[in-house]
């Protein structure tokens, strides 16, 4: 089993503090309703180690961050 892509690594750390900050602003809770569920997101997909599984993990994150900017 070989360590992810440096660089895919970066992305998935970016777009998961990119999340937390856009939650401080959700309207059904705010940080204290998105954190729990978006660790819980992450960690569930935290074993994968093929490429393309993790740039589809980071397609369906950037997909949410418009969501919830679009809020």
């Amino acid at each position: 089993m070989s360590a992810p892509n440096p660089k895919l690594r970066r992305k998935v750390i970016a777009i998961y503090k990119e999340l937390l900050h856009l939650g401080k602003s959700y309207p059904m809770g705010g940080l204290a309703y998105v954190r729990p569920r978006l660790h819980s997101a992450f960690m569930a997909n935290a074993g994968l180690r093929d490429e393309a599984e993790i740039r589809k993990g980071i397609e369906r994150a950037e997909f949410v961050k418009k969501e919830i900017e679009a809020l």
